[in-house]
């Protein structure tokens, strides 16, 4: 009978990635503080830390002994998007859609129902929206997330459904739908309109409208998104500009991947 990959894990090389998952959202980190966030005895963190530090992952910020990413993370980031045409064709088309919007715009995957921002390019706006590279945030409640989720295929939606719907939306803001039915129904539609907006129903004062993104083989590999303050993008403004910009350009990302629409 044939192994189970986990069979093959091996626990320090796991630690040490859990380490440098850990600086997802923290610019630095001390040993104790990822001991205990980790669950790892000190020891075995500082020597993980040690071994990252050789090799360029982490560096030693001062004499505080905290730590934060290395170069060799920059670099490794660069080589994935390089070898992925999604993010290299996709670069131009972000710059594309804030000079035509005058706000934010990103890209981004669903993974395990979470929307994942793969690559974004922010506005220069004296209000704007974070760029939020890197992020993950719910698939239900973002406009990214909506579109992936109602233009994926049907097994994927009824597997959203069973795991994520069956324990339960959290609501993060008064707007955020977690009623099933209504979820459901909304997200219908969106497959039939081709598009998503988030009302103010992830984030109060933000809206976003969100297109999806095919491949050659009718694969949804992504979707693009713009969003801003609510106050300069209330729903209207989406509509009538936001829509038809993200329409056109992840309609011409698809047939850049080699996306040939159905007639």
């Amino acid at each position: 009978m044939r192994r189970s990959k986990s069979d093959y894990v091996i626990h320090t090389v796991r630690n040490a990635l859990r380490v440098l998952e850990a600086f997802r959202d923290e610019v630095e980190l001390g040993v104790t503080e990822l001991a205990r966030r980790l669950n790892l005895h000190k020891n075995n963190v500082f020597r993980i830390l040690a071994t990252l530090e050789q090799q360029g992952y982490v560096e030693q910020v001062g004499e505080n002994e905290a730590y934060r990413l290395g170069v060799r993370c920059l670099e490794l980031g660069r080589a994935y998007g390089a070898s992925r045409s999604l993010l290299r064709l996709a670069r131009p088309l972000l710059e594309e859609l804030v000079r035509r919007s005058g706000e934010s715009a990103h890209l981004g995957e669903l993974r395990e129902f979470e929307v994942v921002h793969l690559d974004g390019e922010q506005a220069n706006q004296i209000v704007q929206t974070g760029l939020r590279v890197g992020r993950t945030l719910p698939a239900h409640c973002t406009a990214l997330g909506k579109v992936l989720l109602a233009c994926s295929r049907s097994d994927e939606q009824e597997r959203f459904d069973r795991e994520v719907i069956g324990r339960g939306l959290g609501a993060r803001t008064p707007r955020t739908l977690v009623d099933r039915d209504k979820l459901l129904e909304h997200l219908h539609g969106v497959a039939a309109q081709g598009f998503a907006m988030d009302l103010e129903e992830c984030e109060r004062g933000l809206c976003c409208a969100a297109a999806p993104v095919y491949d050659a083989s009718g694969r949804l590999v992504g979707a693009l998104s713009i969003s801003g303050p609510a106050f300069r993008l209330p729903q209207d403004a989406l509509q009538r500009s936001a829509v038809p910009a993200l329409l056109d350009v992840a309609q011409r990302l698809s047939r850049q991947l080699g996306y040939v629409q159905a007639a």
